[in-house]
């Protein structure tokens, strides 16, 4: 058996009556949608393709992310990931991408799934991005297209193979396994990536969204996910990355390469949490599992005074759960819109 984090026992996947109480940290992370759009409705994140979208005039724009980032950056934040919808189906993505990187923060990443990548890769690249996380459910395009409602594998490989070509200083594969579906293509997905210099990752399904009605269900524990490779992987306890987040990570027998585990609903993941989401209409959020925010928008104008984002980061962040917070296994979670909200 595989190394196994606290799963909840019981089928409603309650939690022990004792949690410890989450750490307060400083935000130091944040993740910005850039568009609520999408080329994708996969079963965990939407309940169809025929959700409306926000008018384009209601989005934040280039210029406004820049504001933001950099006042951002001027309290204390270090890390960006850019993220949707699909970030790439936002005109001026590689502007945006372009005009963050001037700033010189640390890592700018982005999670995408891959669709449009094969077209701009290497202007990202150029650019400044830093990293990509792409999300990518199954390796047989029937499944693939009933996962995702309609997505096409063959762009998607095509869009990696671009990527992998471009020399990205990290390239991760994002797959949520679920129950009855793609359990069984752990392993082929693990050594697919491997062949290509990719690291995979594999998440439990979170009760966020959509997901909400099918994770008590349909969840992959991740000490099963871990069990269907474990003959391929160094035994030792998982060990996540400093700076980077919540996942967890296992080297191969031969320690050439990763395996990441993210344990969205085993193991909410909520202490020491330092992210900051920001949606694609300027709401600031301090917690995926919850719609509350603060409407930054305003402040993002070029005759806004400088204090007011710092002002409006200490609010929101002032929002984010402590105590026996259950993270996305909290009732509040299946009224959030991952797509909105940024994966």
């Amino acid at each position: 058996m595989g190394f196994a984090l606290p799963i909840y026992a019981d089928a409603s996947l309650e939690p022990p009556d004792a949690i410890p109480s989450v750490e307060r940290v400083s935000p130091r992370s944040v993740r910005i949608s850039v568009t609520d759009r999408c080329d994708m409705a996969c079963v965990y994140c939407r309940p169809s393709m025929n959700e409306g979208y926000l008018p384009a005039e209601d989005r934040l724009d280039v210029d406004q992310w820049e504001r933001l980032v950099r006042g951002l950056m001027a309290s204390g934040v270090r890390r960006v990931r850019i993220t949707g919808g699909e970030p790439l189906l936002f005109r001026d993505i590689v502007e945006v991408v372009s005009r963050i990187a001037a700033l010189g923060i640390d890592d700018l990443a982005m999670t995408t799934n891959a669709s449009q990548l094969a077209k701009v890769a290497g202007k990202l690249r150029d650019a400044g991005l830093q990293r990509l996380n792409i999300s990518i459910d199954s390796l047989d395009s029937e499944r693939f297209a009933r996962m995702t409602r309609g997505g096409d594998l063959r762009e998607v490989l095509r869009g990696i193979d671009a990527a992998a070509a471009c020399g990205f200083d990290d390239i991760k594969t994002n797959t949520v396994v679920i129950r009855d579906e793609n359990e069984g293509e752990v392993e082929a997905i693990t050594q697919w990536a491997w062949a290509r210099g990719i690291t995979p990752r594999f998440l439990e399904v979170m009760g966020v969204g959509e997901g909400a009605k099918i994770f008590r269900t349909r969840l992959v524990p991740y000490g099963e996910i871990q069990d269907r490779i474990a003959h391929l992987l160094e035994p030792a306890t998982p060990r996540v990355d400093d700076d980077r987040g919540p996942a967890r990570y296992l080297r191969s027998r031969d320690r050439k390469h990763r395996v990441g585990f993210i344990t969205g609903t085993s193991d909410t993941f909520c202490a020491g949490c330092d992210r900051l989401r920001v949606t694609s209409d300027g709401m600031m959020r301090a917690c995926l599992s919850k719609n509350d925010g603060v409407d930054i928008s305003a402040t993002l104008g070029p005759a806004a005074p400088p204090n007011d984002l710092g002002a409006a980061l200490d609010e929101a962040w002032a929002m984010k759960p402590d105590s026996a917070w259950r993270g996305c296994t909290e009732p509040t979670a299946a009224d959030v819109s991952m797509r909105g909200t940024g994966g």
